[in-house]
């Protein structure tokens, strides 16, 4: 039987290279409301250490992952004037198969994108 888990990595594309230190939260989310599950931080490969959401915490269902860009962005001297374009970036998403999801976001000050990764 497969079990499921959650991937995800953080890549700063206007400096082309990986985003260390990069606080990410885990939600998940029933209607309204949202339980905090997970924190980690993103590592020198823009990585979590280990999954986010480990085969045996997965449930199916809604999460959303929160991503602190705006620490990263202020650390990296890429930050504008405040308050930022972009500060906290929410990504909602579901899971409803036993599998890996590996979630990623792509970040720059005044833009970012995801995708349902490998």
């Amino acid at each position: 039987m497969a079990e499921g888990f959650l991937t995800t990595h953080v890549l700063d594309t206007a400096r082309g290279c990986p985003a260390e230190g990069v606080v990410i939260w885990l939600y998940h989310v029933s209607g309204n409301s949202h339980r905090k599950i997970a924190e980690a931080v993103t590592n020198v490969d823009g990585r979590t250490d280990a999954p986010i959401l480990p085969a045996g915490k997965f449930r199916p269902g809604t999460y959303e992952l929160i991503f602190h860009a705006g620490d990263y962005l202020r650390a990296s001297g890429q930050a504008g004037a405040e308050p930022l374009f972009l500060d906290q970036v929410p990504i909602r998403f579901g899971m409803a198969e036993e599998t890996h999801y590996h979630v990623p976001l792509l970040i720059s000050p005044y833009g970012y994108s995801t995708y349902r990764g490998s």
